[in-house]
């Protein structure tokens, strides 16, 4: 057991708890924190716990049932269902921005965590709102543009020389170059949104960097080439 939540430090932790690339782990809680409408907290490996962000309701948001998403600005992205159902960035230190407020049109209750596409732009949903008008606040399907980069999506993230990476993203057709590290690797170019490469023997553990005619495309995890 590494923390026993309680109404001082968050409670009712809902959403999915994610590891973010500097090893801590982070999520939020529904409930608890020092004014009672849920918390933003980051836990190390260790079980150290610590509460970087307290939902105060109006005007900052409340009840946080989803989770976080990290990406690949290293920033977290999240969303919460209590009065002034809004989108927000926080960063582990604690920096708080709220990016937008949903209305009852553009969605309602948006109880899961994003999601970010390899062309940058973050994706969600809500349980309700919306203007359909067959099931006029049945919920939307909402897209999250922050200006983030678009980047390429590994499928696997080790590997020795000879193996095949299969490599998500977005204009990959016309693909120039594919490097691990610093060496050079063959690769064919299955789909606009779909290709594979095959790890070089001069490859190097680091980020796996895709030449496209529209620019370079970094993966979002670093590849590890094993000897």
């Amino acid at each position: 057991m590494l923390h026993n939540f309680n109404n001082t430090d968050g409670s009712h932790p809902y959403g999915s708890i994610i590891q973010a690339s500097d090893g801590n782990f982070y999520g939020t809680t529904r409930l608890g924190g020092s004014s009672g409408y849920g918390v933003v907290y980051k836990i190390t490996p260790a079980g150290v716990y610590k509460v970087i962000f307290n939902f105060k309701a109006f005007g900052a948001g409340s009840d946080p049932f989803a989770g976080l998403v990290q990406a690949t600005d290293g920033k977290f992205y999240g969303a919460t269902t209590g009065p002034g159902n809004i989108l927000y960035q926080i960063t582990s230190a604690g920096t708080y921005t709220i990016l937008y407020t949903f209305t009852p049109t553009t969605g309602q209750l948006p109880f899961v965590s994003l999601f970010q596409n390899t062309n940058g732009i973050l994706y969600g949903d809500t349980a309700g709102g919306g203007t359909a008008s067959l099931c006029r606040g049945c919920g939307v399907a909402y897209s999250l543009n922050a200006g983030l980069h678009p980047f390429v999506a590994l499928l696997t993230t080790s590997g020795r020389a000879g193996k095949v990476i299969q490599i998500l993203g977005n204009g990959l057709t016309g693909t120039t170059s594919v490097k691990f590290g610093t060496g050079s690797a063959s690769f064919t170019v299955v789909s606009d949104t779909f290709m594979t490469a095959v790890v070089p023997a001069t490859g190097t553990t680091g980020a796996v960097t895709v030449a496209t005619p529209s620019g370079f495309r970094v993966s979002s995890k670093t590849f590890r080439v094993l000897p």
